[in-house]
């Protein structure tokens, strides 16, 4: 691929690089067709435990959406590569693993967005982040402001949005847009450590407690808990959950048959 590079740091964690480091990451149609096509190829993957998603260069994690290719493009074509955006956040967000962002540097619109789509924020003590789009006349288009209000609530993803403004890591920590802040230049390895933890445990049981997080959000605790219950029987039922009970009364480390 152009734009990405895909790789395997460990066993059962893949790793999406974005690599247009002069471009600081920008997202062009060429780089969200990549994504898409290897957040799909990966979903698909049952040896795939773990994504981490990380960024070449030391300036920026990804500055959002390539403004200068966007300057040369009508009304229309802007109107068409919106169906390519949509498809890469859409790609990212139907992920059955969980995935892990490795933040540096800026990470502005469609990288802000990118980290929020993934489950856990790991970013580094040079990462500044924003979504910046309604000072070039813009709202933010890749799940910026529904991401915000329910990983940050209502007044503080009401802050970030309407005003543009840009936050550093601490604040960022302070807000619960980052889950875990690392020394600079450690995002990726931290990330990658993280990615191992939730390796080491049952398929089965991350895949089904994933999805109740992520559909058990905003419904009523009734539904919430119905949704847990959907999550507990897949894990029940499963190969892994005999595993599991097994290596623990053997009192060895399990080997997860990942059904």
């Amino acid at each position: 691929m152009e734009t990405i590079r895909v790789s395997q740091p460990g066993a059962g964690i893949a790793e999406i690089t974005l690599d247009r480091p002069a471009a600081m990451n920008a997202v062009s149609s060429t780089m969200a067709a990549e994504l898409t096509r290897a957040c799909a190829e990966l979903a698909a993957a049952p040896e795939v435990l773990v994504v981490v998603f990380g960024a070449a260069g030391e300036r920026a994690f990804c500055v959002g959406a390539d403004l200068k290719e966007r300057a040369g493009l009508s009304d229309a074509d802007i109107m068409r590569q919106r169906h390519v955006i949509r498809g890469l956040f859409g790609a990212l967000l139907a992920l059955p693993q969980p995935a892990v962002a490795a933040v540096h540097g800026f990470a502005l619109g469609g990288g802000c967005e990118l980290a929020l789509s993934c489950d856990l924020v790991v970013a580094d003590e040079t990462a500044v982040f924003g979504l910046p789009e309604v000072t070039v006349g813009l709202v933010p288009g890749g799940g910026g402001t529904q991401l915000a209000l329910r990983r940050l609530g209502p007044g503080r993803a009401a802050d970030l949005v309407l005003t543009g403004r840009k936050v550093g890591v601490e604040e960022a920590e302070r807000l619960g847009l980052v889950d875990r802040r690392v020394p600079a230049g450690a995002d990726v390895a931290a990330a990658r450590e993280l990615a191992g933890q939730i390796a080491a445990n049952s398929p089965v049981a991350v895949r089904a407690a994933k999805r109740a997080l992520r559909h058990g959000w905003g419904v009523s605790l009734e539904a919430g808990l119905d949704i847990e219950d959907a999550a507990w029987r897949t894990a029940v039922a499963s190969d892994d959950r005999r595993e599991g009970i097994a290596a623990f009364a053997g009192k060895r480390k399990p080997s997860w048959p990942g059904r």
